[in-house]
């Protein structure tokens, strides 16, 4: 007799999928966890905590086990405690939960392990999120459009740019891993699931859970340290720092358990015929992030326990009149901090890669050689952290090889944009909205790392360290390309996905409104930053403000081209929900094999790989598939 359970119970319909374990559940539970937080800490210290507070010396304890309770009686809520209790009484393992409610709105709220569902949650999810992000964005602009009257005020201010910085930051670590990654990697290594189920709607609950966290900040009088979250700033700062502690100490914990679930995933669970030198390029840039998420969130999530216990408990890691040192708070983050720009890019340029083989109808040109650079990208990551500390007083002798390994960090780099040239040359390129997307990333991308190269020099970071210069190389490398790389994978893999074809109308105008608005948004910031203007400032000098108010305007302009994509995604997969294509791009990749939607077990027979994963241009061999394309599937 099987192991496995099936349960037999008819699927609940209708008002009654609200009672049980689910999101409001969850929500209830979690209020409910803050609250008995709250009387804990009340009691442990004797005092209350001081909503909408702007003084320091809070109950930080009452602060941090209200978000602890309330993240557990979330996670409760949801469900996540079931299995393991049910294991510790014995019951025989069950199949995965939710998996076969196939249809219906409500298993997007509930515990899924269905890595399709959980995608599409990953989707929405850091959607809705990113919009929030965005409009920070609009009110930090609005506030820099005089150099002296201020909408906000300075605290004010400077909550909405760290907030804008870590939510950003938080958000789109999983930006392309979370919703693309998580779809995509099982079906195109041939599995039918992730290695750990449950541990990837555990990621995202996780995720969601930190981002209403940072939200909380605003009760609390905010916290004026930037995403960075600098020490000693943050031993003096109010119990508005505990939520950016609690926040990206989940976000962390999120990425850390999510490249385990990808390493495993795709070192164990690869079908027969997929080895090393046939996996998709995206799913190596999915490994090599994998890789840096796994090793590099435990440095954030130590330093920011010992930022919490010196806020609790009266430890003195980071504060230097008791013995600690504020050098080694900065040290920990950057040793993640860094790795996450790779983190934030190298799944971008797996979508690129793997979308120009299309849109170009070619082969990946040097394969090998974009695997090795996503891998030395990987590597180098880990040795380039301290340049972000050339100004702070470290050790002189350290700077020459932290100049030097910064700099070695553009030759894998260089690499990749090789690649893509190389694929794009003598291609028969479709301009289509995705490869728009991807044309513009090379763009993007390669501006921002000209100029990295300022960055990464001593001599002239000391200049530009700190500056309005800093900011848009920033946001060309990361929004530049993680951004635009995202919206790449959007309109190419949403037809599959959802079984809809986003307006390609509405994509272009999208494409081009964003395309213009962004270099017009960020590339003034560069001679602003050469001007002076220092970044995290309420007031300016006023001979600026014709290039800041240029820059505002321009980030209008931004907000607006969302705007029409929120209109493109309601539109084409609400109101119109045209049907589209079964294969619309022509591509050759397994995921467009299969049927739409694709079923719950992904494949009703396990694929069979005996081919390059880039056969475009190759004459079949006869009676040699390149792929085994699983039962019931169409081609």
């Amino acid at each position: 007799m099987s192991a496995v359970a099936v349960s037999s119970a008819a699927p609940r319909t209708g008002w009654r999928k609200l009672w049980g374990f689910n999101m409001l559940t969850g929500i209830l539970l979690g209020i409910g966890g803050w609250f008995l937080g709250q009387l804990i800490g009340n009691h442990i210290t004797g005092q209350d905590v001081h909503y909408y507070s702007a003084q320091a010396g809070e109950n930080d304890i009452s602060v941090m086990l209200g978000y602890t309770l309330g993240v557990i009686g979330f996670l409760v809520g949801l469900g996540f405690a079931n299995y393991p209790l049910k294991r510790l009484l014995g019951h025989p393992p069950a199949l995965a939960e939710r998996e076969s409610e196939a249809e219906g709105v409500f298993r997007y709220f509930t515990l899924s392990t269905d890595h399709k569902v959980v995608a599409k949650q990953y989707m929405v999810g850091i959607g809705v999120f990113f919009f929030v992000a965005g409009l920070n964005a609009m009110l930090i602009r609005t506030e820099l459009l005089q150099p002296n009257v201020h909408v906000f005020g300075a605290n004010q201010y400077l909550t909405l740019v760290g907030m804008h910085g870590s939510m950003m930051m938080g958000t789109m670590t999983s930006g392309l891993l979370g919703p693309f990654a998580t779809w995509l990697v099982p079906i195109m290594i041939g599995s039918r699931r992730m290695a750990f189920s449950r541990l990837s709607a555990f990621t995202f609950w996780v995720l969601m859970a930190g981002e209403v966290i940072l939200l909380t900040t605003i009760f609390f009088g905010g916290f004026q340290t930037g995403w960075t979250g600098y020490q000693p700033l943050g031993a003096e700062g109010t119990a508005g720092y505990d939520a950016y502690i609690m926040f990206f100490a989940l976000v962390g914990l999120s990425m850390c358990l999510f490249g385990f679930n990808l390493v495993v995933t795709i070192t164990t669970m690869r079908a027969r015929g997929m080895t090393w030198s046939r996996l998709p390029i995206f799913v190596w840039g999915a490994y090599g992030t994998a890789w840096l998420m796994m090793l590099a969130a435990p440095m954030l999530i130590a330093a920011l326990l010992m930022a919490g216990m010196d806020r609790t408990v009266q430890t003195a890691f980071y504060i230097p009149g008791q013995g600690g040192s504020a050098y080694l708070f900065e040290n920990l983050f950057w040793v993640f901090g860094h790795p996450e720009v790779y983190i934030l890019a190298l799944p971008g340029m797996g979508i690129v890669l793997e979308l120009m083989t299309v849109f170009a109808r070619k082969p990946l040109w040097g394969y090998r050689l974009a695997v090795a650079g996503m891998l030395g990208i990987s590597f180098l990551s880990w040795f380039v952290w301290q340049h972000h500390l050339f100004v702070s007083g470290i050790n002189a002798d350290l700077r020459p090889f932290y100049m030097l390994s910064t700099e070695l960090i553009s030759l894998p780099t260089g690499f990749i944009f090789l690649c893509a040239m190389g694929t794009l040359w003598r291609g028969r390129i479709r301009f289509t909205v995705p490869m728009l997307f991807c044309l513009a990333w090379v763009f993007n991308f390669l501006w921002g790392g000209i100029s990295g190269v300022f960055n990464s020099d001593v001599p002239s970071d000391v200049t530009t360290h700190g500056s309005f210069f800093t900011m848009a190389h920033f946001h060309y490398t990361i929004m530049g390309g993680l951004i635009f790389a995202f919206f790449a994978g959007i309109y190419y893999w949403v037809p599959k996905m959802y079984g809809v074809r986003l307006s390609e109308r509405l994509g272009k105008i999208h494409f081009w409104t964003l395309f213009i608005a962004f270099n017009s948004t960020f590339a003034p910031l560069f001679a602003l930053g050469f001007m002076g203007m220092p970044r995290r400032v309420v007031s300016y000098n006023p001979s600026w403000q014709g290039l800041n108010d240029w820059v505002s305007i321009s980030a209008y302009c931004i907000g607006l081209s969302m705007l029409v994509f929120l209109f493109n995604v309601v539109w084409s997969l609400v109101v119109k929900r045209e049907p589209a294509e079964v294969n619309p791009w022509h591509a050759k990749s397994i995921e467009w094999t299969l049927p739409t939607p694709v079923p719950v077990h992904d494949f009703d027979e396990i694929p069979v790989f005996d081919a390059d994963p880039y056969p475009y241009g190759i004459e079949p061999v006869p009676g040699r598939a390149p792929v085994a394309a699983p039962v019931g599937g169409r081609a």
